[in-house]
């Protein structure tokens, strides 16, 4: 087969972008559409590029280093990049693969001036556009010139820039190939760049136009800023006129300068208002071609707009598909379950399967659709003050929706307004501790007999039982009795916090009053954690043997243990919390994620901590500690309110109050420890089915299960078959959502809300968050992102993104808490609450602005964080 070393650009856009790359492929694919004007030229393609570069021993050599290089080892990455460059540039391009260049060049015009642009194949794609990794040289004039800087462009494969960005996204070296787009110099009057959606808020239905004069590259280089114009519905929203004193020109003969531009016209648009329209007409057929929104370069020659480039978007967040072309608010399920991580597309649909609400998805994530709710007065009403006390910046984002006119419209209420979207509403429910005794001990029996069923199902019978078994769970979660009894503590606590602010002028009071509730299974499982480390403790041998375990996936140390002095006794008291407790994990809604009892390692920096930071016997000291404190609270405000007009009333109405709290409020936590029970048994009989697919060969490894959704996997154990590269999508899908932060709202439109908090009692320089548990505290802050490389030392300040039920052990050996993601009812407030920790949380980007090591003081009654000296 002849090799394909020149195509024209017109061949490019039905050619595989293995050969052509992506610049060249879109280039191809835009000359096809009607109306669209692209500079003619010629594709080198990659099969040149293999042939001149990756066929030789030097770079091969060289390639096979830089593989084994960490992108985050810059001097390493420098260095080699630095050579391969060198290397490439060096190599002499074979006679006749010179001539054929050449031919190309005298039939598009020998003498023009061009420009030389790389097109890799990871360039411009759906989940990675590269954009500005590869070089562009401007203006190149003669055969010769042009076949140094195809050189130049396969070399800039290797630019620093490009090695790291492609390490960081997970895409091999060697696996990348360079193809050369060789296209004919517009001298244009101005030229800029469009994106067919916001690319600030990801509103779809508000396209951005950045322009200047003369080449885009003064742009590009931040040589001057554009004139930005926002354009809606063929009007022009916005526009923003810079002062553009300076512009990049085409030489005659070659290359570019920099020139001045007259101060008479450095304030002039450089386009009107009915040109940045035409152009966004035109943005919107290119978008329509390919289906998505796109970053397209173009200029302006006379009146005609030449389209240079267009790639995909690769940084919106995606937009549930709705199936009606209304408009939709949707709240992201994440943050509600503090696990905004991406999830894989089995966790997903095990999530779906098992919520009490329909959950739409998009980018990995789950997302609850809001808008039947708002666009009824009075369940907008009763849902804005539920989460309003919950995260005020999901309120916020809500409200900014709202205040659009007309992008809601007004419904009657077609249901009494209730706590939640998929919620019900709570009736009285009498204040008696066996309610919640009750409710546990069904829960345990349901899950134990759901163990014993699902041990003799295999194939599709296992299938069929799961779906029973999903609807079973999904009833018991929505028990009227279990939503009466979480809404009791919620609503005790609300009473509380907003009576005693009211009477005794006191701040989240409730906070003390629920230290040490009863029934808290979450807090309960951070203590269990320092009495297995009072086991292990009296043993010098088994402490220095954990700290040389690591984080490694399975059992395997605990087998070791035995062999140890004192190892059996610590492995039992391991093995004792798994037992209870080995369901939970980091994420651990999604169902994918690593379990305790599949990753015991996860837990041995924290056990390792307690038994330096604390004495034998911490567990019940503290527990009890904090049940005196708030015994003493109560006597405290019960005394403060008998002084008050109507005092007696007043605090026999509390008193009342203070049962039901501590009652009720620990129960918040029960639900979902039953829910990742039942996950873990639906995974471990998915995973025992996984095996059985991979012993029969229609899968290479079990955690290939993971990239399937739940009715997939279903017809896959039926038919014995698997579509491979359905997996591979999914996996690199996986990729580049992980890489992507959901927004607390998100519109139809595409727009991204997080919100903002208005609010003028802050500190200048502090940091704006949730007061989520009372008190104040100064310490050391540890930017923790992964809790399995915890480091800990009694007084720490842990930051992180976000904590959910697994992290709490982590919380008996801190002072304070500060997460990005979090509200007052959110599992991490709730423990803190529990164990008397200041919190604040739903601080913006505080894993970025606090640096690890700095001292902060945490102000968890008035919820802000200052960054001290």
């Amino acid at each position: 087969m002849t090799e394909q070393n020149v195509l024209d650009l017109q061949e490019a856009g039905g050619t595989p972008l293995a050969l052509v790359g992506g610049k060249a492929g879109h280039l191809g694919a835009l000359t096809r559409i009607e109306g669209v004007e692209v500079p003619d030229g010629f594709c080198v393609t990659t099969e040149a590029f293999a042939r001149v570069v990756t066929r030789q021993p030097p770079v091969g050599q060289l390639l096979q280093r830089l593989a084994g290089v960490e992108p985050e080892d810059r001097d390493a990455v420098r260095t080699l990049s630095a050579q391969l460059r060198r290397t490439i540039e060096e190599i002499p391009l074979p006679g006749d693969l010179a001539a054929e260049i050449t031919d190309a060049l005298t039939r598009h015009g020998e003498r023009d001036a061009y420009a030389v642009r790389s097109s890799a194949t990871a360039e411009d794609l759906p989940t990675a556009s590269f954009a500005g990794q590869q070089d562009t040289y401007l203006n190149i004039v003669g055969p010769a010139e042009i076949l140094r800087h195809i050189s130049r462009c396969w070399a800039s494969l290797f630019t620093e820039r490009a090695v790291t960005y492609r390490g960081r996204n997970g895409i091999d070296h060697r696996a990348v190939r360079m193809a050369v787009v060789v296209q004919r110099m517009v001298e244009p009057r101005a030229s800029g760049v469009l994106f067919t959606a916001d690319p600030v808020t990801g509103n779809r239905a508000i396209a951005t136009v950045d322009a200047g004069f003369g080449l885009g590259e003064a742009l590009v280089s931040g040589l001057v800023n554009p004139d930005v114009f926002k354009v809606r519905d063929g009007q022009v929203l916005t526009r923003t006129i810079a002062a553009k004193a300076r512009a990049v020109d085409a030489v005659p003969g070659g290359g570019t300068r920099e020139v001045a531009i007259d101060a008479g016209r450095q304030e002039e648009p450089a386009l009107t208002d009915a040109q940045a329209v035409r152009l966004v007409e035109l943005g919107r057929r290119i978008e329509t071609h390919f289906g998505r929104p796109q970053d397209i370069e173009w200029c302006l020659a006379g009146d005609t707009f030449h389209i240079v480039q267009s790639r995909p978007i690769t940084t919106l967040f995606p937009v549930p598909d709705s199936g009606d072309e209304e408009n939709h608010v949707y709240l992201s399920v994440g943050h509600q379950q503090m696990m905004t991580d991406a999830m894989r597309p089995l966790g997903l649909s095990v999530w779906q399967l098992t919520a009490m609400a329909p959950m739409p998805e998009a980018g990995g994530r789950l997302f609850v659709d809001a808008t039947r709710r708002l666009a009824s007065p009075t369940s907008r009403a009763g849902l804005l003050d539920l989460i309003g006390r919950g995260d005020p910046l999901t309120r916020d984002a809500l409200e900014t929706v709202l205040a659009r006119d007309g992008f809601l419209p007004s419904l009657p209420d077609a249901q009494p307004a209730g706590p939640a979207p998929g919620g019900a509403p709570a009736a009285p429910i009498e204040t008696d501790p066996a309610i919640v005794t009750g409710l546990i001990a069904r829960n345990r029996a349901a899950v134990a007999a759901l163990k014993r069923e699902i041990e003799t199902k295999s194939g599709p019978a296992l299938f069929d039982f799961l779906l029973d078994a999903f609807a079973t769970h999904k009833r018991e979660l929505g028990d009227p009795l279990s939503m009466r009894a979480i809404m009791a503590g919620m609503e005790a606590t609300w009473w509380l916090n907003d009576k005693l602010l009211e009477w005794l002028g006191e701040k989240n009071a409730a906070d003390t009053l629920t230290l040490s509730a009863p029934d808290n299974v979450t807090s309960e499982m951070g203590l269990a954690l320092l009495d297995v480390a009072d086991a292990i403790r009296p043993y010098p041998e088994v402490v220095a043997y954990l700290g040389g375990v690591g984080d490694v996936a399975g059992d395997g140390f605990l087998e070791e243990l035995g062999k140890l002095t004192g190892g059996a006794e610590a492995r039992a008291a391991i093995e004792s919390y798994l037992d209870r407790y080995g369901m939970r994990c980091v994420g651990e809604i999604d169902i994918t994620r690593p379990r305790w009892s599949e990753r015991p390692s996860a837990l041995v920096p924290v056990i390792l901590d307690n038994v330096r930071n604390f004495q034998p016997g911490a567990a019940r000291r503290r527990f009890e500690q904090g049940r005196q404190k708030a015994l003493a609270k109560e006597q405290d405000v019960l005394t403060r309110l008998r002084a008050l007009p109507d005092g007696e009333h007043k605090a026999d109405e509390t008193e009342r109050v203070i049962r039901r709290v501590r009652t009720f409020v620990g129960y918040r936590e029960y639900p979902k420890y039953g829910i990742i029970s039942r996950y873990f048994v639906y995974k471990q009989a998915l995973l025992r089915e996984a095996g059985r697919l991979v012993r029969a060969g229609v899968l290479d490894e079990e955690e290939d299960i993971f990239y399937l959704r739940f009715e997939e996997l279903r017809d896959v154990a039926r038919s014995g078959r698997v579509d491979g590269r359905l997996l591979e999508e999914r996996r690199e899908a996986f990729r580049a959502y992980q890489a992507l932060t959901p927004p607390r709202v998100l519109t139809s439109e595409g727009e991204a809300l997080n919100g903002a908090y208005r609010r003028d009692d802050v500190p200048p320089g502090a940091l704006s968050g949730i007061p989520v548990s009372a008190g104040t505290v100064e310490g050391r802050a540890r930017v923790i992102l992964d809790m399995a490389h915890a480091d800990l030392e009694a007084g720490d300040i842990l930051v992180t993104t976000f904590t959910d039920p697994s992290w709490s052990p982590l919380f008996v050996a801190i002072a304070g808490l500060v997460t990005e993601v979090g509200g007052v009812m959110t599992h991490g407030a709730v423990i803190a609450r529990e164990y008397g920790l200041p919190a604040v949380v739903g601080v913006e980007g505080a894993t970025r602005r606090i640096r690890d090591g700095q001292r902060i003081r945490v102000h968890g009654t008035d919820g802000y964080v200052e960054i001290l000296a």
